[in-house]
């Protein structure tokens, strides 16, 4: 569970230079950070991928390297070593903050050795579609990680380890999906294409008893070896959903304390979300990639976008207790597959409507954070230049109002389709009150209550610069610019 009003953030983004800094970049920050009030950070995967020094982590090769031997052309990840990784977390908890560490259960990519192996070719955007007769294959599927040995673990894996691979040496030029000797794909996965199971590399096979006891023995080392406080599930859509929460329930039980889990189901069906969350038992909370599409249609639409329609088919409308909110991830930057970038203008305002209402654990992307400048080249071919803009001072104000004064019953004014704003009227604990207005159109104003009568209320983040006060029965008439969010405090 996190913390009342805790706010994640995810401490990294797919571009973050590969120099090995990122671990003591967090050590050296994770006071102020919590100062500002982030409760949890959510970290890159930490094991050696298929390019080494250079992989953002998903192009999982050996789960237990975490930047210590020499495999893949260098001993730390793109991100540091593994004692550099040890003590940034030892930090971070001594500072408060939790941590979450990334898995990647779905594939494994860079294998040491290729194998024969009997396989069916199927099509990549029908997998229930044959498209080649049952044939032999040579596959990369053979991981025996000559770098580490059998230091931690001694098992090596092979073919019978997955279910599918999409490369075949004898057959460069196929595209396919290959179904291997004596298996089937995974139920209780995505329908997309089909069946969804497979995504890339070698697809671990979650039926296969030593895959899934390797995978529980990893999680207890790993436990053990970092003393992370939970766990971000990558690519969830792809894999049987019946697999996270036994995982999960095990490493629970293992480290007998409360292991947050979140996963990333990315559909913008929340009716899939609501699936495997029932599938799971509410054991896994999910990131809510419908309410991101509704940031970037909002974001392209300009006064054209219904803000009253900003939260309708949202995981955090429907479960917020299951909903972790987000702006951006390092899958919706610009150039990463799932590109579907929240315009700059608009950021702000989204970030206004995770970090300070009720419902929702929000996350912070490091991007918007700190900003981001890199080069890439696109799916035409061509190198760009991206520059993200750094929202800091603004996310900076919103935690702290976050911090101070979101508390209590909140009161929506959901009421006009340019203008949108709510109060909270404080709790026992937490006297103050607040009230947010935004607008993706013209100048705005809304009557609101905020319980406290006669009071001086300014915006916090200077967009209006004259106070307003309320009136005897505690309701004021609060402004913002156009296109823009102002958040309204009690003036000391």
């Amino acid at each position: 569970m996190s913390e009342p009003n805790g706010v994640m953030m995810q401490y990294f983004h797919w571009y973050v230079p590969p120099d090995g800094s990122l671990w003591n970049q967090l050590a050296e920050t994770a006071k102020d950070l919590a100062k500002i009030g982030i409760t949890s950070v959510w970290l890159p995967p930490a094991y050696k991928g298929l390019s080494g020094g250079y992989d953002v982590g998903y192009g999982v090769y050996d789960l237990f390297d975490l930047g210590e031997f020499d495999q893949k052309g260098s001993v730390r990840t793109k991100y540091g070593t593994k004692a550099e990784y040890l003590h940034a977390i030892k930090v971070a908890q001594a500072a408060g903050i939790s941590v979450y560490a990334d898995v990647v259960f779905n594939h494994k990519l860079g294998a040491d050795e290729a194998e024969e192996v009997e396989a069916t070719p199927f099509d990549p955007e029908n997998r229930n579609a044959p498209i080649g007769e049952y044939q032999t294959i040579k596959a990369w599927t053979h991981f025996n990680f000559p770098g580490r040995g059998e230091q931690y673990s001694s098992m090596k894996w092979h073919w019978w380890h997955f279910d599918a691979i999409d490369y075949n040496a004898y057959n460069e030029g196929e595209n396919a999906v290959y179904l291997l000797k004596g298996k089937e794909f995974d139920r209780n996965v995505d329908l997309e294409k089909g069946n969804f199971d497979y995504l890339m590399g070698c697809d671990l096979d979650m039926s296969h008893p030593e895959v899934c006891g390797e995978l529980k023995y990893w999680g207890e080392w790993y436990l053990d070896t970092t003393g992370v406080d939970g766990f971000r599930f990558d690519a969830v859509k792809h894999v049987s959903a019946h697999f996270f929460q036994e995982w999960i329930e095990h490493e629970r039980n293992h480290a007998q304390r409360d292991l947050f889990a979140v996963g990333e189901y990315w559909s913008y069906e929340v009716e899939a979300l609501h699936s495997f969350i029932e599938t799971t038992n509410g054991k896994v909370s999910l990131f809510d990639a419908p309410l991101h599409l509704n940031f970037q249609i909002a974001s392209k639409s300009g006064n054209n976008y219904d803000l009253r329609q900003i939260f309708d088919n949202t995981l955090v409308q429907q479960q917020p207790a299951l909903a972790v909110t987000l702006v951006d991830n390092h899958d919706s930057q610009p150039l990463q597959s799932l590109e579907s970038v929240v315009e700059a203008w608009f950021k702000p305002l989204a970030y206004a409507l995770i970090l300070l209402r009720r419902e929702g654990y929000p996350c912070i992307f490091y991007a918007d954070y700190y900003g981001a400048y890199y080069k890439d080249n696109g799916n035409d071919g061509n190198e760009y230049e991206i520059w993200l803009d750094s929202h800091r001072e603004l996310i900076d104000k919103f935690l702290l109002v976050r911090q101070t004064y979101a508390y209590g019953d909140q009161y929506d004014y959901f009421d006009h389709a340019n203008t949108v704003g709510w109060t909270r009227l404080g709790d026992e604990e937490h006297a103050g009150s607040m009230a947010v207005i935004l607008s993706n159109g013209d100048n705005g104003s809304k009557s609101m209550e905020v319980g406290q009568p006669n009071r001086t209320y300014i915006d916090i983040t200077e967009h209006v610069k004259e106070p307003i006060t309320t009136n005897d029965e505690g309701w004021g008439e609060f402004r913002c610019n156009a296109g823009s969010v102002s958040v309204w405090i009690p003036q000391k």
